[in-house]
Formats: C-alpha cells, sequence, structure tokens
C-alpha cells in the first residue's frame, strides 16, 4: 500500500492529509498536516498527436514514445489523435495505438482510445492537416473501427451525408465533434441537433464569430455544452479563452501536442507533412500553426497565469475531460476513484505521477 501526502484537492475542495492507495485506487483519504505539495487528480488529453520526436501515425514505438512524455508532464490518461491521410496509413496508425492500449509499457499514460482527427472534414479548412479529406463513408469508418477503439472523430458537419453520418457514430458509442469545418452556424446547430457532442480546438479550423454571420464559432459559444480549446496562448488569445469559459460551460483542454512538444528546434514529422519547431510553436512551412508543444502542466500554469485559481484550472485539465468521457472513476481524487495523480511543488512543477496506483515518474 502506498501514501501520498499534501494539499489534497477532493470534489469538496482542498484537504490536507494523506492518501492511501491500494491496488490501482484511492482507499482513503485521511486528514494530517501536509505542507508543500499539491495532489491533484491526473491530467486527461483529448488531443495528442506526439511527442519527445514521436508522431503517432508511424506505430507503435512512437505512440509509446509520445505516451513516456505526456505522463511525465502529468498526464494520465489520453486520447491519440490520428491526422487525415490515405486509408491504409490511418489503419497503420491505429494499429499502432491499438497495441499500446492492450499492452501499457512501463513509465506510460493510459491510452484509453483514438481520437480520429479526420479524414472526414472540409478540403476548405484543412488547417495543418495533409490534403485527403473524404466525405463521410460509414463502410471506411467500420474498417477503421474494426482496428481500434475509436473514441472521438473531428468531422465537418456540412460535408454530404454528414448528419446521418453523426447519427451512426452515435449508435456505435462514438463521440461525433465539429471541426475542420466552414459549416455557416445553422449548419452546426444541425449538427448538434444530430448528435454532435463538442468542438475540436474551438476558433481554430472553423468558421469564426461575425455578428451578421456567427458561423460555427457563434453557434458554439450560443449553444454548446462542450469543447475542447488549446490553452498554449498561441492557437487562442488568453482573453478569448476566458470568454469561451463563460459561454460554454464545460470548457477542457487539450494539448493537441505533436512530435516536436519537449524536443529542440527542428523539422518533426505530422503524418505525411514536416513540421518546424521554432521557440515554443510548431509551424508548416507557409507559417501554419501545425499542432502545438504544450505540455498537460504547462497548460496548468497558463491557466492560473490567466486568472483561474489553481482548482478551477485542474478541473478544467482533469475533471470536465473526465466527465466528457463518462468516466466516472478519473479526474477525481475520492475513496475508490482510480489512483491516476498528479504531485506539484508549489510552483505548479511536476514532482510525481502516478498512473493506476503505480508510479510512473518522479522528477530526480
Amino acid at each position: 500500500m502506498s501514501e501520498i501526502s499534501g494539499k489534497i484537492l477532493t470534489p469538496g475542495g482542498w484537504v490536507e492529509g494523506r492518501l492511501r492507495l491500494e491496488a490501482d485506487k484511492v482507499a482513503a483519504l485521511e486528514p494530517a498536516r501536509a505542507e508543500g505539495h499539491y495532489v491533484l487528480p491526473g491530467f486527461i488529453d483529448l488531443h495528442v498527436h506526439g511527442g519527445a520526436g514521436g508522431d503517432c501515425m508511424a506505430g507503435e514505438e512512437a505512440a509509446r514514445t509520445a505516451a513516456r512524455f505526456h505522463a511525465s508532464h502529468g498526464t494520465t490518461r489520453m486520447l491519440l489523435a490520428t491526422v487525415t491521410a490515405p486509408e491504409a496509413d490511418i489503419i497503420h496508425a491505429l494499429d499502432g495505438i491499438h497495441a499500446v492500449m492492450q499492452k501499457p509499457g512501463p513509465g506510460e499514460a493510459r491510452v484509453a482510445g483514438v481520437h480520429l482527427e479526420g479524414p472526414f472534414i472540409s478540403p476548405d479548412k484543412l488547417g495543418a492537416q495533409p490534403p485527403y479529406p473524404l466525405d463521410p463513408d460509414p463502410a471506411l469508418m467500420e474498417r477503421f473501427m474494426g482496428h481500434a477503439s475509436i473514441q472521438v472523430i473531428t468531422m465537418a458537419p456540412e460535408r454530404p451525408g454528414a448528419l446521418e453520418f453523426i447519427r451512426f457514430l452515435r449508435g456505435r458509442g462514438v463521440r461525433p465533434q465539429i471541426g475542420h469545418t466552414v459549416a455557416t452556424a445553422a449548419e452546426t446547430l444541425a449538427g448538434l441537433e444530430a448528435g454532435a457532442r463538442s468542438f475540436t480546438h474551438l476558433f481554430n479550423a472553423m468558421s469564426g464569430l461575425h455578428h451578421r454571420r456567427p458561423g460555427v464559432v457563434g453557434a458554439a459559444l450560443a449553444e454548446a455544452s462542450w469543447a475542447e480549446i488549446i490553452a498554449d496562448g498561441k492557437h487562442v488569445d488568453p482573453l478569448a479563452v476566458r470568454a469561451a469559459m463563460r459561454a460554454i460551460p464545460n470548457l477542457y483542454v487539450v494539448t493537441d501536442a505533436v512530435a516536436a512538444a519537449g524536443m529542440p528546434e527542428g523539422s518533426y514529422r505530422l503524418g505525411s507533412y514536416t513540421v518546424f519547431k521554432k521557440a515554443d510553436g510548431v509551424y508548416l512551412e507557409d507559417g501554419t500553426l501545425a499542432g502545438s508543444a504544450l505540455t498537460m502542466d504547462q497548460a496548468l500554469r497558463n491557466l492560473v497565469d490567466w486568472g483561474l485559481d489553481l482548482a478551477a484550472a485542474a478541473e478544467r485539465v482533469s475533471t470536465l475531460p473526465a466527465r466528457y468521457m463518462g468516466w466516472a472513476d478519473l479526474g477525481v481524487i475520492t475513496s475508490g476513484a482510480q489512483a491516476d495523480l498528479v504531485v506539484m511543488d508549489p510552483d505548479l512543477q511536476v514532482e510525481e505521477v502516478y498512473v493506476a496506483g503505480k508510479r510512473v515518474y518522479s522528477r530526480g
């Protein structure tokens, strides 16, 4: 049985105490004097393409590299994301992700499934997605689902057959998200009515808000319950992040991290594209943002710097994504919950990370 002491974030607020871990669960929380450390629910990232040089499109070893890297920054559960690509390339990525899911390795965050970002997106809002978009195709989707557990898919609701496709996905337990789209507000609302659940990297790669043409962003701010947002300060201005938090009750943070995360400046892969890390951003050759170099611990620090208190910031990187996915025993610290935990020092630097009760990272 392991024990962790500190200022612990519980559903009822902060408690100074000691956590007892038994197997993969939190067995008990006992009040005790414990200063100097914060104990938070493990971070949950629902949109990760890679990290530490590993691009998930490259297969199993790259996916494992990403899972180890992000675990060292406090991520305990994650969805690994594909990019738009030919069918064979996507299947190769799915097979690699499935292998990591089936047999987690030492030091890895748990991979809970796939975020299929495309190929069912708009050719007019590819962003940094390679140029292989397709209209919705249930038969192709069935083939993809035969290779890995696809939990989330990004798609454009204005494409032919999209509304029927959303209903098809919901019937198979996949969460459709609206993104990489030029939809009008009316087309977006139709997607929500059909069963789309969230918005992929809100504000980015979607039709923006104009007071007479509210677009996808306007529809999201008016009607969405859920949306993901990249909190690196580059993809979305911090003021816009705060505005979205006021409008969308369950806005949660993702990294959209790519292979360049955690690496020095230079060139890296994102599917069939070469991307370039410069300072703390990642770009295509023409300057288009191409995913991020963000980690979830840095996202947490950013939210605190932008005015959220630590408990509210932790909710955005842990509790809310768990609720979105229906993972009732994750994103909280309470008796019987999964022992996915992050221990941070007073400067919010990661000291230790636990996944299912096992320590997967310790600073130094």
